[in-house]
This record gives C-alpha cells, structure tokens and sequence, in this order.
C-alpha cells in the first residue's frame, strides 16, 4: 500500500494536494476510512457532522480514477448546498472535472457537464429525472458514495437512490457515511456493501467537544433584544437557527432592520437564491446566516465561530447537527441556546443526553467562557486579512 507523511493509502499526488490546501495531518475519521477504502474495500461510517469525511471518502475516490473517459465515481447528497461544498472539496485534490446534479436550475449545462466529467455530485431527485431521460450512462461507474445517508432517507429519497444504485455496475466499491447508523442505514449499507468495513468515531449522541454551550432561559419577548446584543457583543460571525420559514425569513428581516448583514436560507426560497445568499455568507458580505433545520446537517460554513438557537430544536439529533455548525476541524466555537419558560422540560432531556447539565445561566452570557469563540473569531479574521465593517441601526 501506498504511504506518505499522511499515512498509509494516500498518494503522493494527492498528499502535495492536501499540502497545496495547508492541510498537514488527518483527522480521525480519515484516518480511519483511507487505509480500508484505498485497498478497495466497502465502508460503512458513522461520523460526526464537521469530523472531515468528505476528504475521507474523497482521497480513495479520486485516487481511484484514471484517464477513461465516462463517468467514474459518483457521490450522492440529500441537497444542492452540500452538493456544491462536497464537489468543491473533491475538485482540490484532483485534476478531474467534477460536475454537481441537482433540480431548481436548467438541466442543460449539468448534462453537458457530465459528458466531460469523471466525478459527479448529485441530488437524488434530478439525477433520476436524467436517467429517465436518458441522458446520463452510470455504466461506467466503479466508486459509489452515499453521503449523509440517514438525511437523504430522512427526505424520502430511498426509492430514488434505489433506483439510481441498480444503474450502477455491480462491480464497484461503495462508501456509505451517516451521522447515525439505525436500522434503516443498516438495512441499506447490508444490501449494497460487501463485507463493508464498519468505522465509528463518535457515539450516537455525539457533539463538538470544542463547543462552549450555554442554554439561557428567557421571555418569548425578550428574545429579539437578546439575540441583539449577543451579535452586538461578540460581533463573531454566527448562525442563527430557527423552526420555521417564515420565522427565519422574519428574523433576517429584522436583523437587517437593525444594520445586521444578513443572510438566509430556508425552504420558500428557490435554490438558486438559496445558493446565493451562501455565497453571499462565504464571501463575508454577510455576518449573520439566519437559516432552518433542513439546512443543519451538511452545511459545511467554516467561518461560524458562533450558533444560536433561537428556537430550540424538536429533536436531540437537530440539536447535535445545528451545534456541529460551529466549533468545526479542531476549531473552538459556541452554541447558545434561548430557552422560553415551556420549552424547559424539552430542552433539559437534550442537556442531559449531551452531559451539559452544568451549562444553564440566569444571567445572560456571564457565565460563558468565551474564549474560546474569541480565539476562533481572531483566527478566522486574521486568516481573511479584513476586518469587519461596524454596524449601524436602531435597536430596539
């Protein structure tokens, strides 16, 4: 096998890409997943939101290419945004043409895309519709990656990866990543994996250990002021999640009211849009990203040094998503949560599941040790080489 500084299974084509990007080591998950998957063999992964596993499934897939023409390897994600943020990360480690599928804009660039492309990252939905139109031959394909599969099932996309997979030659290495293994996963990874190696690297109820959590009981009326003067005070870049659409739409609204630069994403809006209040975040023309739960899992920001729920999550698992926001590949982050008098009960199960039951406070954020998202905030300007313009608006 194959060794390099990065360990064993790794090329040194794509050990100078990983340099080429500043990267020096590997994460657990990676080095966990590389060795098994660069001999070729099946993978079944659990692993934590943020962990670094699109470099672990990436590294053996695109060693795995050649020059052939055809499509080679395919990596199937619930949503357009993970979409682009896996088919950017795949695109710096090798020279093959990557092509993202997904529905919301016109289809013809995307097919044309694939008739050159050795990797594609596609959407369930649209991918299915060209195969139906016969437009797209996976025949060829020897790499299969399911990623975030318990979220693709989560959205009703069984059938259609189902159908997608029977189109796939059955000569192929599968790849298949979930930040939870239940029985579906299970069922799905034992009838398309052979003898697949199984990798954990966190348990179920998993979280950021970088993380600083406050959980901050409050008035449903106070909660706007109070979401306020936290950005006011910590002016760190932040995700604000809330439980509906019209809730995030209304929140970045008035946020932006206030001379807060917002962005949002949320489920009224077309993708196309979505796309480009993302990139508005990323590029920092934006310093707050208001967003909803669809867009938790897979949304790989690593700029967010701070979460806040402003509505609590339904469930442990959203909680454990929404957090892995922040406090991503080593890096410190904080995660508050606003806690209304009847959402307690509720919010005290996820603290007790996560042991942080020591991190309520009565007395707003001064009991948080900050320093660590101070840290993260200072790192991530310095790294940008601009500072951020101050803010102006009425408060309310």
């Amino acid at each position: 096998m194959t060794s390099t500084t990065f360990g064993p299974g790794v090329t040194p084509a794509v050990a100078a890409a990983l340099e080429a990007r500043g990267i020096t080591s590997l994460f657990p998950i990676q080095q966990a997943v590389v060795p098994h998957a660069s001999e070729g063999r099946d993978i079944l992964a659990r692993s934590p939101t943020g962990s670094g596993k699109t470099i672990a499934f990436g590294i053996p897939l695109v060693q795995a290419l050649d020059d052939d023409p055809g499509i080679q390897a395919l990596v199937l994600v619930p949503t357009r945004e993970l979409a682009v943020q896996v088919a950017a990360e795949l695109a710096t480690l090798t020279h093959h043409k990557v092509q993202t599928v997904f529905g919301g804009v016109k289809q013809g660039a995307q097919v044309q895309g694939m008739k050159r492309a050795a990797i594609v990252v596609a959407c369930p939905g649209r991918l299915e519709d060209l195969i139906n139109q016969r437009v797209v031959d996976l025949s060829e394909v020897h790499t299969l990656v399911l990623d975030e599969a318990d979220r693709m099932l989560d959205m009703g996309f069984l059938k259609p990866v189902e159908r997608i997979i029977a189109q796939v030659s059955r000569n192929r290495q599968t790849m298949l990543f979930s930040a939870t293994l239940d029985e579906r996963v299970t069922s799905i990874a034992n009838k398309y994996t052979t003898d697949a190696e199984t990798i954990s690297t966190a348990p179920v109820a998993a979280r950021p250990t970088t993380v600083e959590h406050a959980f901050l009981p409050i008035a449903h009326e106070e909660k706007l002021n109070l979401l306020l003067d936290i950005l006011d005070e910590e002016r760190d870049l932040a995700a604000v999640f809330v439980r509906t659409k019209r809730g995030a739409a209304r929140i970045a609204k008035k946020l932006e009211a206030r001379g807060v630069r917002t962005a949002a994403l949320h489920g009224d809006m077309l993708q196309g849009r979505r796309q480009r209040e993302l990139e508005r975040f990323n590029r920092g023309e934006a310093d707050v990203l208001v967003a909803t739960d669809v867009f938790a899992r897979g949304l790989d920001i690593e700029r967010v040094t701070m979460v806040i729920n402003y509505d609590p999550p339904g469930e442990l698992d959203d909680y454990v998503h929404r957090s892995g926001r922040t406090g991503r590949a080593g890096r410190d982050g904080l995660c508050v949560t606003f806690v209304i008098p009847d959402q307690r009960e509720d919010v005290q199960k996820f603290a007790d599941a996560l042991g942080l039951q020591e991190e309520w406070t009565r007395n707003g954020l001064e009991h948080i040790d900050k320093q660590a998202v101070k840290r993260a905030a200072h790192q991530q300007r310095s790294s940008n080489g601009r500072r951020r313009p101050s803010r102006a608006g009425t408060r309310v």
